[in-house]
């Protein structure tokens, strides 16, 4: 008698648990369709717009973060160096070369999530811009990024083995609405060496 009215109920939790289960990894695995690579870096320039996919308006109302409008700017992160190989704490880095023009560029480190690294404290730079950072005299830079300090432009992270994001951000530039993005240039990210080598 309560056989079948258990096997219906069974069934639709399972049906259920696989469908919030999958939708969850959905979000988690992509902010959307329609990403451009260049060199390690990877951008969404739909992301914020009108056009954007379902699964990147989405992932923007689960995670609550306001998102650069296509006017506005442009977001590039790597989770690996140019070598293809996954950024992580106890390696020194160095970003060198340029970036597509921008009235102003950031960059900083991210935990896996996308936020900021923290642990770093005593004052450390966290950060590095267009306006504090030092160039040659072709306008190329060289950034270190380590949890060691360097000498000229240097990154703090954290000392650790956890792996990290580099988040780049153009702001005010032409790159965010061009159709030839795909033919502009990043900076390379080289591992230098690691602490375990």
């Amino acid at each position: 008698m309560f056989r079948t009215p258990l096997v219906i109920a069974t069934a639709l939790a399972v049906a259920f648990g696989f469908g919030i289960l999958s939708s969850i990894y959905a979000l988690r695995a992509t902010v959307g369709f329609g990403a451009i690579a260049l060199g390690p870096w990877t951008a969404f320039p739909n992301a914020q717009t009108i056009d954007a996919d379902p699964y990147a308006k989405a992932h923007r109302a689960r995670d609550g973060k306001l998102l650069l409008g296509s006017a506005e700017g442009l977001t590039f992160t790597a989770a690996r160096d140019s070598e293809k190989r996954t950024l992580v704490e106890n390696c020194r880095y160095e970003i060198a070369g340029l970036t597509p023009p921008a009235r102003l560029w950031t960059l900083h480190a991210a935990d896996s999530a996308g936020n900021p690294l923290e642990g770093t404290g005593n004052g450390l730079p966290t950060g590095v811009n267009a306006w504090s950072v030092l160039r040659g005299a072709d306008s190329a830079f060289s950034i270190r990024i380590s949890s060691s300090a360097s000498a000229g432009n240097w990154l703090a992270i954290p000392e650790g083995r956890a792996p990290f994001l580099l988040v780049m951000t153009l702001l005010d530039t032409p790159t965010a609405g061009s159709s030839g993005v795909i033919d502009l240039a990043m900076p390379a990210i080289n591992r230098l060496d690691c602490a375990d080598a």
